[in-house]
């Protein structure tokens, strides 16, 4: 039993490297994200919750946490992001049963978590702009960058209603918040970053000036005589 599941991780993660290395050879759109936009990532919350989080899971944070770094309220937080009676401190996990995800999909929808980090951002931003129709799937449609993904076109909806410019603009706020939860802490790191900059400036200041006051009656090597 044990090696059938050996055998099975292995043909997984054969599978997984195959689609990477197609996906490697599409070409892949620039994301232009920035985790420093903190109303593209309340946006990107918000459109993740509404389209994507039926089926995926972002188990790594939780929502008091979001709402803690994007400036939201446990109110605003209630009203757009939690659905199913979710109280704030506890991780945010699909609703659908595993089991009804396997029947429908023909597996589980993974955990988005890391995504960013695993896939990168253009990967992302590309392959949800990439969905077209094809007749011959079960949902209808087909994937540019992932041929053959057995997730349907989550979006298809937010693309009828707006421009393509405004649609673009929606995915990019999506990765953006996907970039944010692969990472929380950068965007602390980003934000303390600029005051370590402006610390070690400061402090580069005063020891030049420390070092022209200690070292200021030696001239080439030879230490002068005071007058």
């Amino acid at each position: 039993m044990k090696s059938l599941k050996t055998l099975a991780l292995v043909f997984s993660l054969s599978l997984l490297s195959l689609n990477g290395f197609a996906a490697s050879k599409v070409h892949l759109d620039h994301a232009d994200t920035d985790i420093m936009d903190r109303a593209s990532l309340q946006n990107g919350a918000k459109l993740f919750m509404n389209y994507c989080s039926g089926c995926h899971a972002i188990s790594f944070m939780r929502y008091n946490r979001i709402g803690s770094d994007l400036g939201l309220s446990d109110e605003l937080i209630a009203q757009n992001l939690m659905f199913a009676g979710n109280k704030p401190g506890e991780p945010m996990v699909t609703a659908m049963p595993e089991n009804a995800a396997s029947k429908w999909f023909g597996g589980v929808p993974p955990d988005l978590s890391l995504v960013a980090r695993s896939k990168g951002t253009d990967w992302i931003y590309t392959y949800l702009r990439s969905f077209y129709e094809d007749e011959s799937r079960i949902f209808g449609v087909n994937n540019k960058v992932l041929v053959n993904a057995s997730m349907p076109d989550a979006l298809w909806s937010l693309r009828k209603d707006q421009s393509e410019a405004e649609f673009d603009n929606s995915v990019r706020d999506i990765t953006n918040f996907l970039d944010y939860v692969g990472e929380p802490a950068k965007l602390i790191r980003l934000q303390l970053g600029k005051w370590v900059l402006l610390f070690l400036g400061v402090l580069f200041i005063l020891v030049y000036m420390l070092k022209k006051e200690y070292w200021k009656d030696v001239k080439y090597g030879v230490w002068r005589r005071r007058d």
